[in-house]
């Protein structure tokens, strides 16, 4: 593992980044690289997910990809039939650790939400979808990126949600890391105080943030018991399973007074061998060899676990 002295110096970009890092807003990918995470389909949506994340990050030559991956099967739970309605009503979804939002833009394009070509401008110059979500895209309601702010957020949208007489719910995914913030345990005991029933936290527990483990930085475990005492509904869930995840998200009860954190057990860079529990692929682009093996190891695991969706699992 990089000590932090050598992660100072790494940038999440390479330095051929504008060289190399595709084609302008509203035009498709050429051939390339790309083209080997392409014919995927028939894979279930978290594995897609991967694939595009992977393909992504390579051709814009930028890092995030172990913090991306590690939510990647939360994400598809959430977008495969969790999040529900459509126009000004819809439930909303906040990605607080919003470094992992390849994850989110690659859901976005496989439910429609964004298109092809809007995908293939990630990074570029000119594009709404940059390293972090903004809210200029349609299908994003909140910017995000200022690690500590999303469960505040998530707060104020679930209260507004109760004022307007409405009963959507609002989802905000956070990382482990992000609860060294004090703003977050601020907007929890908010939260509580106020009975937000309908708002659910899932907390992206990999063990990881930017200079090392988290249990070295600064330990908060255990987090149910923690959760808990600050009034919220809490359970812990393999942050891999999909039928787990979405039982999980299933049973919670938005009518109840208290709100409701999801502990997701994950790991860092999930389903990309080199990658996992490797804290510098927060950092590292891929060169093509690795993006090659990348992709070997996501559609040998997609073929290995059959054609089934999260919600078949």
């Amino acid at each position: 593992m990089e000590s932090s002295a050598q992660m100072s110096t790494t940038s999440f970009r390479h330095p051929d980044a504008e060289a190399q890092a595709g084609p302008p807003p509203g035009k498709a990918s050429p051939e390339g690289t790309s083209t080997a995470a392409r014919d995927f389909a028939r894979f279930p949506l978290h594995h897609r997910i991967r694939l595009h994340i992977l393909e992504q990050s390579h051709r814009a030559r930028f890092g995030h990809i172990g913090s991306a991956l590690s939510i990647a099967d939360v994400v598809a739970v959430l977008f495969d039939g969790v999040l529900r309605g459509e126009g000004p009503d819809r439930e909303r979804f906040i990605l607080s650790k919003g470094h992992a939002v390849l994850a989110l833009y690659a859901a976005l394009y496989e439910t429609g939400r964004i298109d092809r070509a809007a995908l293939d401008s990630y990074c570029g110059n000119g594009t709404p979808l940059g390293a972090h979500p903004e809210h200029v895209v349609d299908a994003i309601d909140f910017s995000t990126g200022s690690l500590g702010h999303g469960l505040s957020i998530g707060a104020g949208s679930a209260l507004a949600a109760r004022m307007q007489g409405s009963d959507r719910r609002t989802f905000v995914l956070v990382s482990d890391a992000e609860l060294n913030e004090g703003s977050v345990w601020e907007a929890a005991m908010f939260a509580a105080h106020r009975g937000l029933g309908s708002l659910v936290a899932i907390v992206d527990a990999n063990g990881q943030q930017a200079l090392g483990p988290t249990n070295q930085v600064l330990d908060l475990e255990p987090l149910v018991p923690r959760w808990e005492a600050f009034g919220w509904s809490a359970q812990e869930v393999d942050g891999h399973d999909v039928g787990a995840l979405r039982a999980a998200l299933d049973s919670v009860d938005s009518t109840s007074s208290r709100p409701h954190v999801i502990i997701a057990r994950t790991t860092a860079g999930s389903g990309v061998s080199f990658m996992e529990d490797r804290v510098a692929w927060r950092y590292w682009p891929l060169s093509d060899e690795q993006y090659a093996t990348a992709v070997a190891d996501v559609t040998a695991t997609a073929d290995a676990t059959g054609a089934t969706t999260p919600t078949e699992a």
